[in-house]
């Protein structure tokens, strides 16, 4: 018998439904694939928005744009700057950390996003952020602050060094 040679062949009538039997003996299956509905505070719109704009600011800036949104914890800083360290390339990434239930925002830049991107634009954008927070819905604030604040940042960043 040849490696990977079948053993037991399969009667066609024990196959369920989508199941097909090929020429090779091997049983093929079409499955139903159900997404998984998104789990917290945004739908799948809202995600979609926040995606575009994380992905628009990576690629204008060529900077590792990404956020985080959950507890932080009684040091803010130093676990929004543990969480970047995870980010593939550090020195090149932004992240964005909101604790909407501590009402905490950190933003941390790495060495090389820090030289096209100081404190001071950092401070700007999270003023953004906050006064969106501050219309009450803390959804569509994050949504629409997070994206002026990325639109801010990326701006403030300039494009990516040819």
């Amino acid at each position: 018998m040849a490696t990977g040679e079948l053993t037991k062949r399969v009667d066609e009538s024990e196959l369920g439904y989508g199941e097909a039997l090929t020429a090779t003996g091997r049983v093929s299956a079409a499955k139903m694939y159900e997404p998984a509905a998104p789990s917290g505070p945004f739908n799948t719109r809202q995600l979609a928005r926040l995606d575009e704009a994380l992905t628009f600011a990576s690629r204008e800036t060529g900077l590792d744009f990404s956020l985080y949104l959950g507890e932080l914890g009684e040091d803010s800083r130093s676990a929004a700057e543990k969480l970047h360290a995870t980010t593939a390339d550090p020195s090149n990434a932004v992240l964005i950390a909101v604790s909407p239930g501590e009402r905490k925002i950190e933003i941390v830049t790495g060495k090389v996003a820090h030289v096209r991107l100081p404190d001071r634009g950092a401070k700007l954008a999270v003023a953004s952020m906050v006064a969106s927070f501050k219309e009450g819905d803390l959804v569509r604030g994050l949504i629409n602050g997070l994206a002026n604040a990325l639109r801010m940042l990326s701006d403030q960043a300039g494009p990516a060094p040819r």
